[in-house]
C-alpha cells in the first residue's frame, strides 16, 4: 500500500503509478528517505517536491539549505531527536518556536516539540522541510568534519600540555591516549563523515609536519583535513583497536575489520595498515553491507551490451566471466548479474573476499586464507552444498580455473572475476592455466570487460567543444561503428559533447557518480570452434566484427555523445 504523499502524487499525475510502486518498495526495503527516493526515481527536483508537500499536508514550506539560521533555534532540540524525529528548530521569534519537519504525519514529534516549546513559554509553528534541508541544517548544527575534530584536537591538546607534551612511549602511556574521548571521537567523525560523503576509501597516511587523511570519492582522491603530527599515532591505534588489531606491532602489515551502523546503515571498514619510515598508514575501504546491487542499465549496460547479458544470462549453465583491473566494479556487475538470477526455486552460493554486497536469499561466504579457506578449498567444498549458482569472486589460479570449468561442465552456472585488460584477453589467460581448450570453448557463455569513469554532473551539464586532438579521436573511433550498432539517440551528422561546468552539488568537480564503459564477447558456435582449435586471434576479431562487437572506446565515445561522460574520461579509461 502506497504511502498517502505517494498516492497523492499518482492521483495528479506527478509520477505514474509504477514509479510509486518502486518508490514504495525502495522505502520499505532501505533507509532512504521518500523525498531521496523521489528524485533518484521518479525524477522530481527538490523545489518540487517541496512544493508538492506543502499543498498535501496544507502546511507552508521552508528550504532550509537557504533559511539562515539561529543558533539558539538550533540548540532547542536535542540531536538525537532531531535525527529520530526529522524535524528541527530553525527560528524563534516573538514567542514563536518555527519548525521544519520532513515528516508532517508524525503526531508524536509534533507533541514533543509543543511540549518543550510549552516548557520556554512559546508556541509552535510548523513548516514542511525536504530531507536534503535538513541534512544541510542539521550539518550546520554538527558542524563540518574540520570543526567537529578541532574542537577533539582543542582536548587533545590541553590533555598533551598537561603531560608536558610527551610522545606516549610504553604500551600502557599508548593504551591510556588510545582510550582517550578526543581520539575516540576523531576517528568516529572521519569515519562518519567519509560514509555521508560517498567516500569508497579511507587514507590516513603520515607526513614530515602532518598527518593527512584523504577520501577517495568517484575514483578520485580528495585531501580532507589536516592534522598534527603528534596525534597520529594515536589515530592509527585507536583504529587498530576497534579493528582488534596489535596496536603494538609496527613493522608488519596488519589487516582486519570495523563493524559499525551510520545513517541507518550498517558499514564494514576493511582495515588495511603498512609500516613505513618512522610510522604507518592506513587504508580502509568502506562497504556498505546492506547495500543493494544496481540494475545493469544503471551501471552503463546500453544497446547491444545488455542484450547479449541477459540472454546468456538464462543459460541453464556455463561461466559468467568478468574481466578488468582492479577497482573497474567487476563484483558489483556480477551482483547485478546475480539479482536477475535470484529466485526461490535456485540455491545461489558465493565465495568473496570480501563480501560487499548483501543479497536476499543467497548464501554468501568469505574466504579466509589464513586457515586454508581459499577460493579453490571454498568451490570444493561448495560443489558439495547442491548448488545451482555459484559466484567465485576472482579465479586467480590453476586450481580455481580448473574447478570453476567442471563445475560449468556438471551443470552449474559459474560467475567470477579474471584480470586481463580486455574481454579476448580471458580466453589466453585461462589456457596458460591449464584449461584445456575443448573444455573451455563449451563451458565459457560470456566474457564482459569493463571500465569505470565518472559520470558528468546533471545539475551543472552544459555543451562543449572537443579540443582539435580528441575531437579528431572521437570523430574517428564513431566511423569505425556501425549504423546499426549506434546506442539509441544518436547520430553520426551530430557529434555534440558535455562536461560539467562545476556545482556545489559536485563539489565543482563537474563529475558525480561513475558509470561502466564496456565490452561483450558472446561465445557463439563459430567462436567455439576458433577457442577450442587454439584460439587465432585474427579469426577471433572477425567474428567479433560479426557479432556486432562494440569495444571499450566505442562504447564509451557513445556514452560521452549521450552526456553521461566526458571523452577525457574514456581515453585515460582506454589508454594501454
Amino acid at each position: 500500500m502506497a504511502t498517502p504523499f505517494l498516492q497523492y502524487l499518482v492521483s495528479k499525475k506527478i509520477i505514474p503509478e509504477n514509479t510509486s510502486v518502486l518508490v514504495q518498495q525502495k522505502l520499505d526495503s532501505g533507509p532512504k528517505p521518500l523525498d531521496l527516493l523521489l528524485t533518484e526515481i521518479g525524477k522530481i527536483e527538490e523545489p518540487d517536491i517541496l512544493k508538492h508537500k506543502g499543498e498535501f499536508y496544507h502546511l507552508p514550506t521552508v528550504a532550509l539549505q537557504t533559511k539562515p539560521t539561529e543558533k539558539s533555534a538550533l540548540n532547542f532540540f536535542p540531536k538525537e531527536a532531531v535525527n529520530n524525529y526529522k524535524m528541527l528548530p530553525f527560528e524563534v521569534k516573538d514567542g514563536v518556536v518555527h519548525v521544519g519537519m520532513v515528516n508532517p504525519e508524525n503526531l508524536k514529534a509534533r507533541e514533543a516539540i509543543d511540549f518543550l516549546a510549552r516548557q520556554k513559554g512559546w508556541e509552535t509553528k510548523f513548516y514542511v522541510a525536504t530531507s536534503a534541508g535538513l541534512k544541510h541544517m542539521v550539518d550546520q548544527f554538527s558542524g563540518t568534519l574540520s570543526s567537529e575534530v578541532g574542537e577533539a584536537l582543542v582536548y587533545a591538546d590541553e590533555d598533551r600540555d598537561k603531560k608536558g607534551k610527551k610522545e606516549p612511549k610504553t604500551e600502557k602511556e599508548l593504551e591510556e591516549v588510545v582510550k582517550s574521548a578526543p581520539v575516540s571521537k576523531m576517528v568516529n567523525v572521519i569515519l562518519r563523515h567519509a560514509v555521508e560523503g560517498g567516500a569508497s576509501d579511507i587514507h590516513i597516511e603520515p607526513g614530515d609536519i602532518d598527518s593527512r587523511v584523504r577520501y577517495r570519492i568517484d575514483g578520485e582522491l580528495h585531501a580532507t583535513l589536516s592534522l598534527p603530527k603528534y596525534i597520529h599515532a594515536s589515530i592509527v591505534s585507536r583504529i587498530k583497536v576497534i579493528a582488534n588489531l596489535k596496536i603494538d606491532e609496527t613493522r608488519k602489515p596488519q589487516d582486519g575489520r570495523i563493524h559499525m551502523e551510520i545513517e541507518g546503515k550498517k558499514i564494514d571498514f576493511r582495515v588495511s595498515t603498512l609500516p613505513l619510515t618512522g610510522s604507518e598508514k592506513v587504508v580502509m575501504r568502506i562497504l556498505d553491507v546492506t547495500r543493494g546491487a544496481p540494475k545493469l542499465e544503471d551501471l552503463g549496460f546500453i544497446g547491444r551490451n545488455i542484450n547479449v547479458v541477459k540472454r546468456q544470462i538464462e543459460q541453464p549453465n556455463g561461466l559468467f566471466l568478468v574481466t578488468g583491473p582492479t577497482g573497474s566494479g567487476k563484483s558489483t556487475t556480477l551482483f547485478s548479474a546475480l539479482s536477475l538470477l535470484n529466485k526461490e526455486n535456485v540455491n545461489i552460493v558465493t565465495l568473496e573476499d570480501p563480501v560487499e554486497y548483501y543479497l536476499p536469499g543467497a548464501n554468501q561466504s568469505q574466504v579466509r586464507p589464513e586457515v586454508e579457506y581459499t577460493f579453490a578449498s571454498g568451490l570444493r567444498s561448495i560443489l558439495r552444498q547442491d548448488p545451482d549458482i555459484i559466484m567465485v569472486g576472482e579465479i586467480r589460479d590453476n586450481e580455481t580455473a580448473q574447478l570453476a570449468i567442471q563445475a560449468a561442465l556438471t551443470g552449474h552456472i559459474v560467475l567470477s572475476t579474471l584480470h586481463t585488460n580486455d574481454a579476448t584477453g580471458a580466453i589466453p589467460r585461462l589456457l596458460d592455466m591449464k584449461v584445456e581448450p575443448f573444455l573451455l570453448s563449451n563451458t565459457v557463455n560470456i566474457i564482459e570487460a569493463q571500465r569505470l569513469v565518472r559520470r558528468i554532473c546533471p545539475k551543472c551539464k552544459s555543451p562543449h567543444e572537443l579540443p582539435q586532438d580528441l575531437a579528431e579521436t572521437a570523430v574517428s573511433v564513431l566511423a569505425t561503428i556501425s549504423d546499426d550498432q549506434l546506442f539509441e539517440g544518436i547520430s553520426k551528422d551530430k557529434t555534440q559533447f558535455f562536461r560539467g561546468k562545476g556545482c556545489g552539488e559536485c563539489g565543482d568537480t563537474g563529475y558525480k557518480g561513475r558509470l561502466s564503459i564496456l565490452e561483450v564477447l558472446e561465445n557463439t558456435k563459430e567462436m567455439k570452434t576458433i577457442i577450442s582449435t587454439g584460439f587465432d586471434h585474427k579469426k577471433a576479431e572477425e567474428e567479433l566484427k560479426n557479432q556486432g562487437f562494440i569495444s571499450l572506446l566505442q562504447d564509451g565515445i557513445m556514452k560521452a555523445l549521450l552526456g553521461l561522460t566526458t571523452v577525457d574520461e574514456i581515453v585515460m579509461a582506454t589508454k594501454e
